[in-house]
Formats: C-alpha cells, sequence, structure tokens
C-alpha cells in the first residue's frame, strides 16, 4: 500500500489529505437488501471500477453486502474530494437500479419512494454521505482490510472470507472468480494476515 504516512492522531472527522486512505460505508436506503441480487451487484462493481479511474482512486478493498457497502480506497493525487468519487459510484447504481425497478414492476420502487418540493422521487441510498474515516498507518489500513472481507462471516452468510464471491477477498487469496482486480501493493508492504498478492 503506497504512500500510507505513519503518524499517530485521534480523528475527529474524516477530511481529503494527501497520503490518506479512506474507509467508506454506505447503505440503501432504508436498510433494505437492494444489493442482494447479482445484476445491481454487478453494476456496483463497474461503476467501482468506472470511478476509481475518472478519479484516480486506487481500490485496495471492498465487499458488497445484501443492503450496504464496504470500501478502502486511496487517492492518488493530492487535491481530491472523496464525495465525488462516492457520487459517481452512487448515482450511477442509483439510476440503473431504479429503472430496472420500474420496468420490471417491482414492489420494492414503492419503498423507495419520497415526496420533496411536491415532486415523487425514488431513493436507492440512503441519504448522506455514509461512514468516512482516515487511515493513515499501514497496520490500520491492514486491519481494515480484514474487517470488510469478514463482514459476510460475521454475518452467517459463508463460512470463509473467499467463500463470498462479492469482496475482494478471493483476489487476496488469488483463487479464481474475482470479480473485480484489486490494485497491487507495492512490495514490501506485506499484509500481516494473508500475504499481499504479489504484483503481476
Amino acid at each position: 500500500m503506497s504512500g500510507i504516512r505513519t503518524r499517530h492522531r485521534k480523528l475527529r472527522r474524516p477530511w481529503n489529505e494527501a497520503g490518506h486512505a479512506h474507509e467508506l460505508t454506505f447503505s440503501c436506503n432504508g436498510r433494505l437488501p437492494l444489493l442482494a441480487n447479482d445484476r445491481v451487484r454487478q453494476w456496483l462493481l463497474d461503476a467501482m471500477d468506472t470511478a476509481r479511474r475518472r478519479w484516480d482512486f486506487e481500490l485496495w478493498a471492498y465487499v458488497i453486502m445484501p443492503e450496504h457497502v464496504h470500501m478502502l480506497v486511496y487517492p492518488r493525487r493530492p487535491h481530491y474530494e472523496v464525495a465525488a468519487f462516492l457520487k459517481s459510484v452512487k448515482q450511477s447504481v442509483a439510476r440503473k437500479a431504479i429503472s430496472w425497478l420500474r420496468q420490471s414492476s417491482s414492489g420494492l420502487l414503492g419503498k423507495l419512494r419520497i415526496v420533496r418540493a411536491g415532486r415523487v422521487e425514488h431513493r436507492f441510498w440512503l441519504e448522506g454521505g455514509g461512514y468516512d474515516r482516515n487511515i493513515f498507518d499501514e497496520a490500520t489500513a491492514w486491519t481494515c482490510v480484514e474487517y470488510i472481507h469478514r463482514n459476510p462471516v460475521r454475518r452467517g452468510l459463508v463460512d470463509a472470507p473467499s467463500d463470498w464471491l462479492w469482496s475482494s477477498a478471493r483476489w487476496y487469496e488469488q483463487l479464481d472468480g474475482v470479480k473485480l482486480e484489486m490494485d497491487d501493493c507495492p512490495p514490501p508492504v506485506r499484509n500481516p494476515i494473508t500475504g499481499c498478492r504479489p504484483s503481476r
């Protein structure tokens, strides 16, 4: 993991600072399991991949749960906006999902209905920016990777992190069926849990 600063200070709020990674969490509106469908999950992966290229972010880890998402990202540019990165991910998925729900006459669409300024809208994601924690040391970053990968195990969805197809755990363990490639962490950094996947 490149560029992580090794200084210690208490975190009070997230901020866009060079050399910091960001642990991001955001949820579906009403905590509904809108991400339980493989089609929507793939849209999310596509959006994450597009956003990281557009905004020049490294993607270090992720997991897509039925109703929320965790990501660990690292902005390569010294000046960046996590909010812009997140907006591009979330808007893309929301537009496709709402359109798909309309076409399929899904009963879920009614649960996403809101009225704002007298106008009916449908909100896919929970309002607000979600959770954003700055991470500036490597040990914390690797702890975050493990936490992200263990989410499906803690929920009882699978027995091992790599059994969950919709996370980066399989990439770290060099297994087949990887849905989205992660950005390689350069040597000599090593994951104390599983070891860093070697660069190709």
